[in-house]
């Protein structure tokens, strides 16, 4: 496990729209694009192997993808490579992490100087959320994703840890890049779930995609 001391203060990043890590979730990556590939050549030289997962946005009228303040670093845990070069990796979440600046040129991909002051309860064991009312939830799952037409295995929901079902709900619902980000920035387990419900409730209603959570 990696410790604070061993956080740095600069790692790559991958802005990939939709795409949310969380800390100690699994997160499966197939990577293709040259500025990638040259990222994790340099990542597999790295002690720690962290790279940082943050959502990008456009500006109106903009011409380069802005990045969120807040993301999450996952450490690269599984590695293969295809006969025709590609990468099929999986990053498992390690902490979150607050960009400071940005890291101009030296690289083909993009860098951040960032700080992990604000996230160090990511670092220590499994949260819980005590306020959990799973029979209830699962009720309200049932009815989302027999409405998104949705499988899944129902006798494992009920048996997984709290933050085990609600990080991968988070990460696997078909949400928008704006509810992900606010499911990434919930500063408890208990806030995530919370946000999750409301999300769920709000698609119900029939209104996904016609705004986003702020």
């Amino acid at each position: 496990m990696i410790s604070a001391a061993d956080l740095p203060d600069t790692i790559p990043v991958f802005p990939l729209p939709g795409a949310l890590l969380l800390p100690r979730a699994k997160l499966p990556l197939h990577i293709f694009e040259p500025r990638y590939l040259a990222m994790l050549d340099d990542c597999m030289k790295t002690p720690h192997r962290l790279i940082g997962m943050v959502q990008p946005y456009e500006t109106p009228g903009g011409t380069q993808s802005h990045l969120h303040q807040i993301g999450c670093a996952g450490r690269l845990t599984a590695f293969s490579e295809t006969e025709d070069g590609r990468y099929l990796i999986t990053l498992t979440g390690v902490c979150r992490f607050r960009v400071r600046d940005e890291i101009e040129g030296f690289t083909p991909y993009r860098r951040c100087e960032i700080g992990w002051d604000d996230f160090s309860r990511d670092l220590g064991p499994a949260e819980h959320d005590p306020g959990f009312d799973r029979s209830d939830f699962l009720g309200l799952l049932s009815r989302y994703f027999q409405e998104e037409n949705l499988k899944t295995d129902w006798e494992a929901m009920r048996e997984a840890d709290d933050e085990l079902l609600i990080n991968s709900l988070s990460m696997l619902c078909p949400f928008e890049p704006e509810d992900r980000q606010a499911l990434l920035e919930a500063p408890s387990l208990s806030t995530r779930r919370e946000t999750l419900v409301t999300l769920i409730e709000f698609a119900l209603r029939g209104g996904a995609g016609d705004e986003v959570m702020q």
